[in-house]
Formats: C-alpha cells, structure tokens, sequence
C-alpha cells in the first residue's frame, strides 16, 4: 500500500475538512496518509523543499512555480474571508509610517502578498509566527500586523483597531473570490493518485459536514482559540462551496493570485 505524507495547519477549517481522514473514518483503498500539522508558512517552506506528498500550501507560495499541481479539494478561498490589517491601540491615528514595525504571517503566505501589493514599501515589514500577531500588537512590540485564521474574529476583543480588510481589496479590485491556500501535490505523484486524494478529501469534508459534532472534538484538539463559537465561524467563513470543489471561478481566482505572485519575483 502505497503511504502519502500530507502536511495541513492545525486551524479549524482543516482540521474540520481532514477530521474524517486525521481520524480513519473512511477508508482510502490503495494508499494511507501520515499527517503533520504545522504553521501555514512551515508547510509552505517544507513543501518547496519536497517534504511532503501533498500539502496545505498558500497560494502565493506557488508563485513562479506553474508545474505545482493544486487540487480540486481542500481549498480555502470565498469572499469575506481575507487578512486583515490590525493596529495596536493608538497606532492607527499615526498612519504606517517609514519606522512603523509591520508583522506578517510568513514571506510565502497569501497574506503577506496582500500586504506588498497594497501597501508597497510602507513600514519595516518582519515576519513572525501567525499566532504571534495579536498579542504583539497588544503590548506594543509592533504598530501594525496582517492578521489571518481565528484573529479575524478576535481581534477587537483585544482592544485593537481594523485598519483595512485587505480581502475586501482585492474582492473590489478583481471582483473574484480570494484564494488564500490550496492542497498542493508534488509533482511525481501522478494523476491516479492525485485523482484518488482528491476524492478521499471530498468526502472527508462530507463526512465532516454529517457529523458536526464528531469534528469538533477534532478542531478543539489543534485549535489556538477554545471558543466553539469562534470556531464553527472560523469553518462556516473558510469551507464552503470551493472547499469541496475548486470549480471554474475558484480555478480563475487561484490563476490570478499565482500571476500576481509571480510577477512580485525578483
């Protein structure tokens, strides 16, 4: 039997989407999967560098890499779901100015692509730990972060101020929903096989849909944020009719995003 490793992040829509998978409960004849679970900008630099067989990568990640195959299943991308641009308290009044301290979530990530497109050159832009955002805002270490995943929902609660809705951007700019990250497969794994994988997360996501309860227990098990509330909007925002499948329009919204990726390369 052939063994796939497969990389996912440990945020609720993939554990919700995987559940079924992550926990055997159906089967996939031919092949077994081995997950890790990892940061998002982990998985995209372990994937470049063929860790995995199949992996939850950002799409930005995939730019200059035309070969990278994306599945039909498994991606996040709609409208309402993108990064957010957070202030901490009182920075906002004083603009993203030259020596302001800009974090985001990884050099590879969706996210952070947002970021350059919008706001070219603005601040001293680093890179941490997505986790890592919100809290440095609260104490002051940095003026302004592109927040993603559960901070979307709880960023206010923080007493940290919205200063744009990058997602909102590129929805007014492209009038297409915004691709965020994808399952993306190496390239020897072959069509049969791919094909096979592909299947196995639709209905992974099925099951997951069926039995709400039963993949809770497996979100709460990865999740940074504990609140089920914050954790059923984080699903109900990210899966949804391109998680199950691509289609057309998510097809010509993830081209967009890897152009504009690629066009950003050196």
């Amino acid at each position: 039997m052939k063994r796939l490793t497969v990389g996912i992040s440990p945020c609720p829509n993939d554990t919700f989407a995987f559940h079924a998978l992550l926990e055997r409960r159906i089967a996939t004849p031919g092949f077994e999967l081995a997950f890790e679970l990892h940061d998002i900008e982990e998985l995209n630099v372990r994937f470049l560098a063929g860790h995995f067989d199949a992996c939850k990568v950002s799409f930005a990640a995939l730019a200059g890499r035309p070969e990278i195959r994306v599945l039909g299943a498994g991606a996040a991308l709609g409208f309402g779901v993108g990064p957010v641009l957070i202030a901490a308290p009182g920075a906002r009044a004083h603009g993203i100015h030259a020596d302001a301290r800009v974090i985001c979530p990884g050099e590879h990530t969706s996210a952070s692509l947002l970021y350059r497109l919008f706001h070219p050159g603005e601040g001293r832009v680093e890179q941490v730990r997505f986790s890592e955002i919100l809290p440095a805002l609260a104490a002051r270490e940095a003026e302004f972060g592109v927040c993603i995943h559960e901070g979307r929902f709880t960023y206010a609660g923080m007493g940290l101020e919205l200063v744009e809705d990058l997602g909102a951007r590129w929805e007014e700019r492209e009038r297409l929903p915004l691709p965020l990250g994808g399952i993306a497969v190496r390239e020897d794994l072959g069509p049969a096989t791919a094909a096979a994988l592909e299947d196995a997360i639709g209905r992974s996501i099925d099951h997951a849909r069926a039995r709400r309860d039963e993949a809770l227990v497996t979100m709460r098990r990865h999740a940074q944020e504990q609140s089920d509330d914050v954790l059923w909007k984080h699903v109900e925002l990210y899966v949804n009719e391109w998680t199950r499948a691509l289609g057309p329009e998510g097809a010509r919204a993830v081209a967009r995003l890897r152009e504009l990726a690629s066009a950003q390369l050196p």
